[in-house]
C-alpha cells in the first residue's frame, strides 16, 4: 500500500522517468548513452560564471530573436554564403582547436554558412577558454565573445549549440507554440528560474518542433531535485528530449531557412536509416545533395540496393564528414551492384550531384551501424 502512495505521489511531482547517472566524455566525438546531454554539460560548466546570462548560456547584451531580426544576422555574400569570421584563442591545445573547427566545419558542408578565419573583418567571433560555455544572440557589432572554458564545453554538441546562438537561435523550448508539445511542470523549479522558460517571440519557418535539437533543454533542467522532471513531451512523454551529438536535421533546416539557403541537405542520426537522390531533388537544390550521416559510435556499413546514374552525374562517399575525408566511392555513374561501403570511423559523407539537362538519375541506399575492431 504504501508503495502504492509513493508511486502515485511521483507522477503527480512529475517523476515521470529515472533519471539516468552520467560520466561525459569531454574530448573527442565518441557517444555512449551514459554520456550527458549537451545542455546538462553547460549548466554544470556555468554554474559559478559570473556572468549575467539568460536561459544559462546566453550573455545578457541584447535581448532580439534573429529569426525577426534581419541585423542580427551575418552578411552573404554575393556567391549566397553567409560568412561568420571567428578566432581560436592560443591557450586551446591542438586537439581542442580540431574539435573546435570540426564542429564549426559542419556547418560549411550542411548550410551555407561558413566560419571562416578572421581577416580584420570589423564584426567576428572570439572563441576564448572563459569561465563555462556561452555566447551572444545573433551578430553584435565588434569583436564577440564565445565562452567555450577547457575541459568541461569541449564537447561536439556544446560548440554547436553556442555557434546556432551565434547565428540568431534561442533554445527549441521557447518556441511560440511549444505549450502544444511539451509541459512546462513549473512546480518541480525554484521561481528564481521561470524566466528560463520563457517563450520567445520568432518564427518558426514552418519546421516541426524538434526533440532532438542541439538547442534543446534536456528533462530535468533547473529542477528542485534531480530526479523532478521540468520538461515533459507530449502527447508521449517517454520521447527522449536533449542529446549531445550534435546538430539535429531540423537544426540544418533551421539554419537554412532562415538565412535562404536554397540547399539539398539532409543528416542521419539514427543508428539504421536509409536515403535516395533523384536529379530532379538535385537539380531544385543547385544540383548537389549532401547526405551526412552521423552515428553516436561505431563504424557505418552503406549498401546500394539501386543505381541508375547518369553519365553527366555521379554519386561519392566520404569516409568522414566533409568533402575533404578520405574517398570510399568515387564519382560513381552508370548502373549494376556496388560493394557495401564501411567507414572508418562514425560519419559518412553521401553526395549526389547532377546536372540540370539530366532529369533521369535516382538511387537508393539503407546503412547500418558495425563493431569497430
Amino acid at each position: 500500500m504504501e508503495l502504492m502512495k509513493v508511486a502515485f505521489w511521483l507522477c503527480l511531482t512529475g517523476q515521470v522517468l529515472p533519471r539516468p547517472v552520467y560520466e561525459p566524455r569531454i574530448l573527442g566525438d565518441s557517444i555512449s548513452g551514459t554520456d550527458r546531454t549537451v545542455f546538462e554539460v553547460i549548466q554544470a560548466a556555468n554554474k559559478d560564471v559570473h556572468v549575467l546570462l539568460k536561459e544559462s548560456d546566453v550573455a545578457f547584451a541584447i535581448n532580439r530573436n534573429a529569426r525577426k531580426c534581419s541585423s542580427c544576422k551575418w552578411q552573404k555574400n554575393a556567391n549566397g554564403i553567409v560568412t561568420v569570421p571567428y578566432t581560436i584563442a592560443p591557450q586551446y591545445s591542438a586537439t581542442e582547436v580540431s574539435l573546435i573547427n570540426e564542429a564549426l566545419k559542419e556547418f560549411e558542408v550542411m548550410t551555407c554558412v561558413q566560419f571562416v578565419d578572421w581577416n580584420s573583418e570589423p564584426d567576428y567571433l572570439s572563441i576564448e577558454p572563459g569561465s563555462g560555455c556561452w555566447s551572444y544572440i545573433g551578430r553584435i557589432l565588434g569583436k564577440q565573445t564565445v565562452s567555450l572554458a577547457r575541459p568541461s564545453c569541449m564537447v561536439y554538441g556544446v560548440i554547436q549549440h553556442e555557434a546556432m546562438h551565434n547565428l540568431g537561435f534561442y533554445h527549441e523550448h521557447t518556441r511560440m507554440d511549444r505549450d502544444n508539445y511539451i509541459d512546462i511542470l513549473w512546480q518541480n523549479m525554484d521561481k528564481a528560474n521561470f524566466g528560463n522558460f520563457d517563450i520567445v517571440d520568432g518564427n518558426t519557418f514552418n519546421l516541426p518542433y524538434d526533440y532532438t535539437s542541439v538547442m534543446h533543454y534536456h528533462r530535468f533542467a533547473f529542477s528542485l531535485r534531480d530526479s523532478l522532471s521540468t520538461i515533459v513531451p507530449k502527447p508521449d512523454p517517454s520521447v527522449p528530449i536533449g542529446q549531445r551529438s550534435g546538430m539535429s536535421n531540423v537544426d540544418l533546416m533551421k539554419i537554412n531557412a532562415n538565412y535562404g539557403c536554397n540547399l539539398c541537405r539532409t543528416k542521419l542520426l539514427t543508428t539504421t536509416g536509409s536515403l535516395s537522390g533523384s536529379s530532379i531533388s538535385a537539380n531544385q537544390g543547385g544540383g548537389n545533395c549532401l547526405w551526412l550521416i552521423q552515428v553516436p559510435y561505431m563504424k557505418i556499413l552503406l549498401q546500394f540496393s539501386y543505381l541508375n546514374i547518369a553519365s553527366t552525374d555521379y554519386v561519392t562517399v566520404y569516409d568522414g564528414a566533409t568533402k575533404s575525408s578520405p574517398v570510399l566511392l568515387e564519382r560513381k555513374s552508370g548502373s549494376g551492384s556496388i560493394p557495401a561501403l564501411v567507414s572508418s570511423q562514425r560519419n559518412m559523407l553521401v553526395e549526389f550531384v547532377s546536372k540540370a539537362n539530366s532529369m533521369s538519375s535516382t538511387f537508393t541506399a539503407s546503412y547500418v551501424t558495425v563493431p569497430t575492431y
